[in-house]
C-alpha cells in the first residue's frame, strides 16, 4: 500500500487564507478583497494618474537618497525625483519634490518643481514652481506659475518663440515679481 504524502493532497479551502499585497517595495498595491480597502485604493490611483496626467506611459522615480549623475534620460514620460539628479532630458513631465534636486539640463512640457532645479530648463507648456520650490539657471517657458515663497532666478525667456525676453539681473524673484512676467 502507498502512503499518500500530505504535501501533495487536496487542500481545504477554509484553512487557506489570502494574503494581503505589501507595499515594502515601494509599489503601489491594489486590493479589492475587502470593502474598506478599496475607497484607498480609488484614491491612490486617482492620485497617481492625475500626477501624470493620463495615467499611462513610461515613469521613472529617482526615490529618497538616490543620485543619479552623469545620464542622459530619455523616452521617458515622466520623471519623479526625490533624490539627486545630475542629467541630460527630453520628457514630458518632471516632477521635483521638496527634498530632490535636479541639476542639468532638461526640455520638459510640464514642470512641478516643489525642490531645486538649476540648470538649462525648457517648459514648452507649463512651469509651476511651488511656494518651497527653486529654479534657477538659464529658464525658458511657455506659461509660468509661481506661489508665494517660490523662487526664479537666471536668465529668464518668456515664450519659446524667442519674441519676448525677460531677464532676472541677479538674485531671486518673489512671486509678485514674478507675476509680471508671467503677464509679460
Amino acid at each position: 500500500m502507498a502512503v499518500q504524502n500530505p504535501f501533495f493532497g487536496k487542500r481545504e479551502p477554509d484553512t487557506f487564507q489570502s494574503r494581503q499585497p505589501s507595499s515594502a517595495l515601494g509599489g503601489t498595491t491594489t486590493t479589492t478583497s475587502t470593502p474598506t480597502a478599496a475607497p484607498a485604493t480609488r484614491t491612490a490611483v486617482s492620485t497617481a494618474s492625475s500626477a501624470t496626467a493620463e495615467g499611462s506611459g513610461s515613469k521613472l522615480t529617482v526615490g529618497p537618497n538616490i543620485k543619479l549623475k552623469g545620464v542622459e534620460i530619455t523616452d521617458c514620460d515622466t520623471l519623479v525625483v526625490e533624490g539627486t539628479v545630475e542629467a541630460t532630458m527630453d520628457s514630458r513631465v518632471i516632477q521635483i519634490t521638496e527634498q530632490g534636486a535636479f541639476r542639468g539640463s532638461a526640455e520638459i512640457d510640464i514642470a512641478e518643481i516643489h525642490g531645486e532645479f538649476d540648470g538649462t530648463l525648457t517648459v514648452r507648456q507649463k512651469l509651476v514652481i511651488f511656494s518651497t520650490g527653486k529654479v534657477s539657471g538659464k529658464i525658458r517657458y511657455g506659461k509660468v506659475v509661481i506661489e508665494e515663497g517660490g523662487q526664479l532666478s537666471g536668465e529668464i525667456e518668456v515664450g519659446l518663440g524667442g519674441g519676448a525676453r525677460m531677464s532676472a539681473a541677479s538674485g531671486s524673484s518673489s512671486a509678485a515679481s514674478s507675476a509680471a512676467l508671467a503677464a509679460a
